[in-house]
């Protein structure tokens, strides 16, 4: 622990050893087999069920529950990841109760959808469990060459959609893990037991993927030079760059990137290691902000605040996302917009906030302002790509890349899909279907 860390107020170890496993067990246990059996036994099993049409990734979400009421979950988890190859992830951290639970026909009888998304984890968990003989299988070997850069959920998807038609891939990331956002972005909580790597090692044995880290687009990589090297290239970059607060950020020990927050503790020994303030203020209102704000209560701080410059309707966040901070003890403010860092001797003392409301549609200040004391702060303002590695190749609208539906650029020989494609929701299962979609059309189009 370093002293200027211990003066500021940001320091680890603020618990027990005892509090820290409480905090950070599995912040939603799965499902027993009788109660997987009892909530599987709810669904109707709707032809043309409207839980599919709202599944991004189309996962036929009937037959997959049928064939647990029938005591088949290996038969549940091919289904699942036939459709979405990253279905245990995503049954963990998609916000199932605005997609397919929402949907769930249950709604209109009971008031109370089936538990789509946690028996999604109970199949495939059971999966991992007991793997058994390969689900999936290559193709045979085209001899074509695939470059996928970036390792997230979008680019995971596209590397097992090509290997199992018989291509061969590299798979390229700058980080020394694989994972993207699953491995670095996620709360801590929703991931336990190293569950990222170990859904990453299912979807590599298939074969037919190479992977490469530590290497980053505009770094040791051109798109030029793949152009030139593979028979075509998928982009999964993410979003790379952190959106500014809108006001002075003097450099002072407290302000923090919330993302390199989370990372840090995803990346963590222990969590004990993690510093955090008493007083911890984030600006934000997305599932980021939510996740920063829990873990640091869940870190030992005693007062959490999420800050937001518009409603809880406007928030990024889901309202389960939103009611899990609250239980978790963050206080949630509405309707205000930094307009000043606080800071004395290089340390973080707490951020001003001027009050916001709504007029004509657009934000407006009320000259009412009000100081929330901090020793941290984190920025969970949103996230920008960095489209400087890719030149004038692609176009890009309003800092992301154009695509069509399937993935493909402006470039004939390059696809992108994720976070840095134009038009996306910035959802896990989005990029999966980002990734699944391009890996076909590349496909279709190297057979051409």
């Amino acid at each position: 622990m370093q002293a200027d860390e211990m003066t500021s107020g940001v320091h680890a170890g603020r618990l027990s050893p005892e509090q820290y496993t409480r905090n950070f067990c599995d912040a939603h246990p799965p499902l027993n087999l009788a109660q997987a059996k009892i909530e599987a036994d709810r669904c109707y099993y709707c032809f043309d069920a409207p839980c599919q049409t709202a599944c991004p990734t189309g996962i036929d979400v009937p037959s997959f529950i049928r064939r647990l009421a029938d005591d088949n979950p290996r038969g549940a988890a091919r289904t699942i990841l036939e459709s979405n190859p990253l279905g245990g992830m995503c049954a963990r951290v998609c916000p199932t109760e605005v997609l397919c639970e929402q949907a769930c026909v249950r709604n209109t009888h009971e008031d109370k959808p089936v538990e789509i998304g946690l028996l999604q984890r109970y199949a495939t968990d059971h999966l991992f469990a007991h793997p058994g003989a390969p689900l999936f299988s290559r193709a045979a070997t085209t001899g074509r060459r695939i470059a996928v850069v970036g390792a997230g959920p979008a680019g995971l998807a596209c590397a097992h959609g090509l290997a199992r038609q018989g291509h061969s891939v590299v798979l390229l990331d700058a980080h020394d893990k694989l994972g993207g956002l699953n491995e670095y972005g996620l709360a801590t909580y929703k991931t336990t037991d190293d569950f990222a790597q170990r859904e990453v090692a299912w979807l590599l044995s298939i074969g037919g993927i190479e992977v490469q880290l530590g290497v980053a687009l505009g770094r040791e990589l051109q798109l030029d030079a793949l152009t030139k090297d593979y028979d075509a290239v998928f982009l999964g970059l993410g979003l790379a760059g952190v959106n500014s607060i809108g006001i002075a950020e003097p450099e002072a020990i407290g302000l923090r990137n919330a993302v390199e927050f989370i990372a840090e503790l995803r990346q963590a020994e222990h969590p004990s290691l993690v510093p955090v303030g008493q007083k911890v203020v984030v600006i934000g209102g997305g599932m980021t902000a939510v996740d920063a704000a829990v873990q640091a209560k869940k870190l030992g701080a005693q007062n959490v605040s999420i800050v937001y410059r518009r409603g809880a309707q406007e928030m990024g966040a889901s309202h389960h996302e939103q009611a899990w901070a609250l239980e978790n003890g963050v206080h949630i403010h509405h309707w205000a917009s930094p307009t000043r860092l606080l800071a004395g001797d290089g340390h973080v003392s707490g951020i001003e906030f001027g009050r916001m409301r709504a007029a004509g549609g657009q934000l407006q200040a009320t000259g009412e302002t009000f100081v929330l004391e901090a020793d941290m702060v984190l920025k969970a303002i949103g996230q920008s790509m960095v489209a400087q590695p890719l030149g004038s190749a692609l176009e890009l609208k309003n800092g992301r890349i154009v695509t069509d539906a399937d993935g493909k650029t402006s470039h004939a020989k390059v696809w992108a899909g994720g976070d840095c494609r134009f038009g996306g929701r910035d959802l896990t299962v989005e990029a999966v279907e980002h990734g699944k979609l391009a890996a076909l059309s590349i496909h279709n189009a190297l057979r051409a």
